[in-house]
């Protein structure tokens, strides 16, 4: 089974990139962020003509998280629990029943953080503190899960071109980093790292500066797998081409083949 995710930047502005992409690529499950749209104008046709069940939780204007399934799910939760008072469109969950029994995918668009000195940064540290809570509760179950998404952390120096060009970013704060680790050692694997150490795996080139062209990347879209979706990881893959297509997505696809 192929798992994506994405992080599509306007599903209306890159609809044409979104059905291109899912012809080519063919993925079972994607999970798509920043959708910048409400439910009620998320351009479904295109999606449902290619066979796909659309999921989504949606925000005007930004924000915005979409789970596209060729499988009908069986579940969906809509919000990241842990805080009725947060209104942002930034995570969804589905249960889909696979010939090797239950599979689980939360598609998450966590914040950005910055600037580090407004309330946005603990606003993004309060949401993975939220998120890490939600993931000890599933990984309890102890079934296959992807938690899929844009998570706005960069790991590891390696994760980026230029490291100390992030050094006061909220994507790469010793903070940061830390709450991802503690993620992680829940017992979660990477998907991208458990396949490859290479230098440039990066997901995301910047508009400016010629980032896209100068390779100035970083590797901040993740997959996050539990043991038992862990164990039947077969590869994963960066599709960094889709970055060169007319209109891009600031990011690019990241897709994992599970033994399903």
């Amino acid at each position: 089974m192929k798992i994506a995710t994405w992080n599509i930047n306007g599903v209306k502005a890159r609809i044409d990139n979104l059905v291109a992409w899912l012809k080519e690529s063919d993925p079972d499950i994607a999970c798509l962020q920043e959708l910048k749209s409400s439910d009620e104008t998320v351009p479904r046709q295109p999606l449902e003509d290619l066979g796909y069940h659309v999921e989504t939780h949606g925000q005007k204007g930004f924000n915005g998280v979409a789970i596209l399934s060729k499988i009908s799910p069986d579940e969906v939760m809509r919000g990241l629990p842990g805080d009725d008072e947060d209104e942002h469109s930034r995570y969804i969950e589905a249960v889909f029943s696979t010939a090797s029994g239950v599979l689980r995918v939360g598609c998450l668009y966590l914040p950005n953080g910055n600037p580090v000195d407004s309330p946005k940064y603990p606003y993004k540290l309060r949401w993975m503190d939220r998120l890490q809570r939600h993931a000890i509760d599933r990984l309890a179950l102890e079934e296959p899960l992807v938690f899929a998404g844009d998570y706005n952390v960069i790991p590891e120096p390696v994760d980026a071109r230029n490291p100390k060009v992030w050094e006061g970013d909220a994507l790469f704060l010793p903070e940061t980093r830390a709450a991802f680790r503690r993620f992680e050692n829940l017992g979660l694997t990477d998907a991208l790292r458990a396949v490859s150490t290479d230098s440039d795996l990066y997901t995301f080139w910047d508009y400016q500066a010629g980032a896209w062209q100068k390779n100035n990347g970083i590797r901040i879209d993740h997959l996050m797998l539990s043991p038992e979706a862990a164990d039947r990881l077969r590869s994963a893959d960066v599709e960094k081409h889709v970055r060169a297509w007319e209109k891009p997505s600031d990011h690019v696809p990241v897709v994992i083949d599970l033994d399903l």
